[in-house]
């Protein structure tokens, strides 16, 4: 049978993004439901498929799985797909980053929304905000360091730690945040990726504006 994915805007959702670009860069089929956020009934309607009422949801027959990461686990495990480094240190580092990303960095995620899109330049990051991307950019630089050598993502090979921080990848051209060099570099790799271009192109073509993202530059030209 046949998955299917369920997700909000794809210039808005940092979490459908997250399970979706897993699928879609490991190849994984699956039909695709897109409930545009922040609209008249939008709740409503994803109550019909998720029980948390958030999406990413994925429906396989009867099973719901209404998290991003546990997404990315199931259809790794359904599929026998590449999701972990082998090695078991690496492995645990990498299980470590992408729960950190799916735990933590509030103060990033609200004061930067993801907007695919958008160029919102000049706003400034509060102190709690700054040690976020900081943080970010020294994980980002130490797996490179630590797993470069076996290809151009976190662990080498494209895995779910990479999907987790793909929206961050975006928040930060999206915004102008400052990186090490080499956290930069991993940062134009990600967003280089075929399936983020294929996520973006869709992104940039929603008709959706969630009006608070898009006021962020209007009140700094103020």
């Amino acid at each position: 049978m046949k998955l299917t994915l369920v997700i909000g805007n794809k210039n808005y959702s940092s979490w459908s993004l997250r399970a979706w670009l897993y699928l879609h860069a490991m190849g994984v089929e699956f039909d695709e439901i897109r409930i545009p956020l922040d609209q008249p009934g939008y709740q409503a309607a994803i109550r019909q498929y998720s029980p948390s009422g958030y999406v990413p949801v994925l429906l396989d027959g009867e099973v719901r799985v209404w998290e991003a990461l546990a997404i990315c686990e199931y259809v790794a495990q359904r599929q026998q797909l590449t999701a972990w480094p082998a090695e078991p240190a690496a492995k645990a580092e990498a299980l470590s980053v992408a729960h950190e990303m799916h735990a933590g960095f509030a103060a990033l995620r609200n004061e930067f929304p993801m907007n695919c899109r958008a160029t919102l330049t000049g706003i400034s990051p509060s102190a709690a905000a700054a040690a976020d991307v900081q943080r970010v950019s020294d994980i980002w630089s130490g797996c490179r360091q630590r797993h470069g050598s076996s290809g151009p993502y976190l662990f080498g090979a494209f895995g779910i730690a990479d999907a987790m921080y793909a929206p961050v990848a975006f928040r930060c051209r999206t915004y102008g945040l400052t990186l090490a060099p080499v956290a930069a570099a991993y940062a134009d790799c990600l967003l280089e990726h075929p399936s983020v271009a294929v996520w973006l192109a869709a992104a940039r073509a929603e008709a959706e504006c969630i009006v608070a993202y898009d006021q962020l530059q209007a009140d700094i030209d103020k």
